[in-house]
């Protein structure tokens, strides 16, 4: 069974957005969600980024697809929704697992990576398919109209690999800290 990683950034009311954006700039740690994601240890190999429709809609449309990374893209609706022909579209979390584990698929993947909204996140906690937790904890509270899910009691944190910066991080007077949670 082909298992994923889950990667978010969380302030302390457990906000993630805000009308369709961050509530935060912080550039240092949108550049460790991008090399996060695009880390693999086997170069022939690539990784996959799946998130719901409205968190890809979200991203400006000129950073779309995230580049060096399978997008799929995950809607319950049936919307027309014009996606570029290297983005995949799945109704569901399971159904995506599914192609990805396709003998011809799944020997080119390294990594697979949950990246958002609330929804799929929390599809993808309760999944056995959920691996670890990258929870990047900003250490104040925003106003937020998208929120985290609550973290199943299975989760344990554990210590940081050593691509992950340690300690309190700052950036434009904001605190956060980057931490790993494991089933």
């Amino acid at each position: 069974m082909l298992q994923f990683n889950l990667i978010a950034a969380v302030c302390e009311n457990f906000g993630i957005g805000l009308n369709g954006d961050l509530p935060w700039s912080l550039k240092s740690e949108w550049e460790y969600f991008t090399s996060t994601t695009k880390r693999r240890r086997d170069t022939a190999k690539q990784n996959v980024v799946i998130m719901g429709r409205c968190t890809y809609l979200s991203i400006p449309e000129s950073k779309r697809p995230l580049a060096e990374r399978l997008n799929i893209v995950l809607s319950t609706t049936i919307l027309p929704i014009e996606l570029p022909d290297n983005v995949l579209l799945f109704p569901n979390l399971e159904t995506a697992m599914k192609h990805l584990e396709q003998v011809n698929v799944c020997e080119n993947i390294e990594t697979v990576w949950i990246v958002g909204g609330s929804g799929v996140y929390r599809e993808a906690m309760f999944s056995p398919r959920c691996h670890r937790l990258y929870i990047t904890r900003i250490k104040q509270n925003f106003k937020c109209d998208k929120y985290f899910p609550k973290i199943p009691n299975d989760f344990k944190q554990i210590e940081p690999d050593l691509e992950t910066p340690t300690g309190i991080q700052e950036e434009n007077g904001i605190q956060y800290e980057y931490t790993i949670l494991q089933k």
